[in-house]
């Protein structure tokens, strides 16, 4: 071999050497950027599957939500149905007033004149009765009128005080009461003790216990009582206001139709 045929061949082999150390370089460069394509497409992946999950809770969010919207409004429908039963009761219940507000201008008719009418039985009730407690049975007669004419006073509270005035009436049949007041003799008034009763006997005493009277609904006089009778209502008085037990006791009365 010639020296140039050698110089060829190392010519020859350095543009080898030189070809082979390029063809290393470019691949190099191709796998590093295939690994910064590699790495750009997980980077990528990465944000794209975090929007996936990101999306996926949303999603289940919104899932839950409906799912409490639907929830809420099953509930709501059913309080709604209960809200509307109250108020179809309600409303029957207004018409069912309504009705009857529009029926007290008519009880209120009847009801005032009769009021009317018992208050004037209950006076003359009073005037023909024994004058156990007069004056203030008189009294509660002409509060009555009173309250008749008051219109701040409503149509029930006067039928309640007229009713109650009748059971008052009422109850002086039955009770042994005693009290002090005038009496009139005829012409002649003195202060005395009164004690009856019920309507049985309704008798008067003077206050020093000399004297005793009897009352004759008849004649509607009081008359005079012997000695004996003394005792007996001077004890019956006593009995009536708790200063004695109670105990038999002699009281006069006038026979059932006895003139």
């Amino acid at each position: 071999m010639s020296k140039v045929s050698k110089k060829s061949l190392i010519a020859t082999a350095m543009v080898g050497a030189l070809a082979l150390v390029g063809s290393n370089i470019a691949a190099a460069d191709a796998l590093t950027d295939l690994q910064n394509a590699e790495a750009q497409i997980f980077k990528q992946a990465a944000k794209s599957q975090a929007k996936v999950n990101s999306i996926y809770e949303q999603t289940q969010d919104l899932i839950a939500e409906y799912r409490n919207t639907v929830d809420e409004g099953e509930v709501l429908r059913g309080y709604n149905d209960h809200v509307q039963r109250m108020v179809n009761d309600q409303v029957a219940n207004i018409a069912s007033l309504q009705k009857q507000i529009d029926g007290v201008d008519k009880v209120k008719q009847g009801v005032v004149p009769l009021m009317y009418d018992m208050i004037a039985s209950l006076e003359e009730f009073i005037s023909l009765d024994v004058p156990m407690n007069l004056e203030r049975r008189l009294e509660r007669v002409a509060n009555l009128h009173a309250v008749m004419d008051d219109s701040n006073v409503t149509t029930s509270e006067q039928f309640r005080l007229v009713l109650e005035a009748y059971e008052i009436e009422a109850g002086y049949g039955t009770i042994f009461d005693a009290y002090q007041g005038e009496i009139d003799l005829g012409g002649r008034t003195l202060t005395a003790d009164f004690v009856h009763m019920g309507r049985v006997a309704f008798v008067a005493q003077s206050l020093d216990a000399k004297h005793s009277w009897l009352w004759n609904n008849e004649t509607r006089l009081w008359e005079e009582l012997g000695d004996d009778y003394l005792k007996p209502v001077t004890d019956a008085i006593r009995m009536a206001r708790k200063q004695l037990p109670m105990n038999l006791t002699k009281l006069p009365v006038f026979a059932a139709g006895a003139k």
